[in-house]
């Protein structure tokens, strides 16, 4: 899958304005097949190795960040195809300009029904919320004796979109909140996240979900940093007496980051290739050793720390041109420092 990186930024500032992707920008997402990317083959989704798609979706991220998030949460909420029925897969994926969209805070309801499930809930923070055809959810299950935790998926037709989403980057994104007022869903909507669970024989159903969402987001960050140092090169050089130092401190960014992101990718390669050889084996747990495990988040993290660092270390060498906000380079210091305050890198 290719890239498009001039066809993708020359609607990003647009779609900042309008506060979601532009119809242009959706149009080119299901072109390319990225909400599919992590869904069964089954089912009719390409089911593409997890390094392939973590390389691309940084890829994405750093021609546009609202984009590559976009990208990232909604074709990851595809990988849940691989937890459900077959049939429900399928004719969930197969749904025309298929988008699933979601939250994973159990803030909702599922109250055993005849063969089903009512749901009733309100949940934020749902990216991509409004080109979904379908969400994701948690609620807690009420009616089966001791309450638990259940993941559903409910079409977009039972849901109403709240449009919360005022932060100032990622604006494109729309990840607005969702409510469901009591809608009936068939058994069949739910689904464990679990490897033992998973309905689809591949490798991608056997690897951790905290270690998919680790690599998958850090990419994003790694793509709009490596963004960020670009377009500062070219604001630096535009400056008429830039600081002797700026060159030097923007190599030594770059340098970091990179060092960052190759270690994070090779981790990446050596997980997937364990899990590749225990689905061969075994066809059941990962296979994906404890110490490895430990050693990609970390690697993920320390990947985010380095973007971070290299963000805030060139900023104020870009002089006030970085701070206009209908500049690119503003834009994008916004979306980075948005996606950075996701949970899973906040202390």
């Amino acid at each position: 899958m290719k890239v498009d990186i001039d066809r993708i930024r020359a609607g990003a500032a647009g779609a900042e304005a309008a506060s979601f992707l532009l119809p242009g920008q959706q149009a080119l997402i299901h072109e390319q097949g990225w909400l599919k990317m992590l869904a069964p083959r089954a089912a009719g989704g390409a089911e593409l190795p997890l390094p392939q798609v973590v390389r691309l979706e940084e890829a994405i991220a750093e021609a546009d960040g609202s984009m590559g998030w976009v990208v990232t949460l909604c074709a990851g909420a595809g990988w849940f195809a691989g937890f459900l029925p077959p049939e429900t897969a399928r004719e969930m994926i197969e749904t025309p300009n298929v988008c699933l969209a979601g939250s994973g805070a159990p803030t909702g309801f599922a109250d055993k029904e005849g063969d089903g499930y009512r749901i009733t809930g309100r949940w934020d923070i749902a990216s991509g919320a409004p080109i979904a055809t379908h969400f994701t959810l948690n609620a807690v299950v009420r009616g089966e004796g001791e309450e638990r935790i259940r993941a559903f998926v409910v079409p977009a037709a039972q849901v109403v979109v709240e449009p919360t989403w005022r932060s100032f980057g990622m604006r494109g994104t729309a990840s607005h909140s969702y409510r469901i007022d009591g809608a009936w869903v068939p058994a069949s909507h739910g689904f464990t996240i679990d490897p033992a669970c998973a309905t689809s024989p591949g490798t991608l159903y056997r690897f951790p979900f905290m270690l998919l969402a680790w690599v998958t987001l850090s990419a994003n960050l790694s793509g709009m940093a490596r963004h960020f140092l670009q377009l500062a090169q070219e604001v630096v050089a535009a400056r008429r007496q830039p600081p002797a130092s700026a060159h030097e401190v923007l190599a030594q960014a770059a340098v970091a980051l990179e060092g960052a992101r190759e270690r994070m990718l090779a981790l990446l390669d050596q997980a997937w290739a364990q899990a590749e050889d225990a689905t061969s084996v075994a066809g059941g747990a990962s296979g994906i050793s404890s110490a490895l495990d430990t050693q990609l988040r970390e690697a993920s993290m320390a990947l985010v720390i380095a973007a971070r660092r290299a963000v805030g270390d060139i900023y104020p060498y870009c002089g006030l041109r970085a701070a206009q906000e209908d500049s690119d380079i503003n834009r994008v210091w916004r979306d980075f420092h948005t996606a950075s305050q996701h949970a899973l890198f906040c202390p």
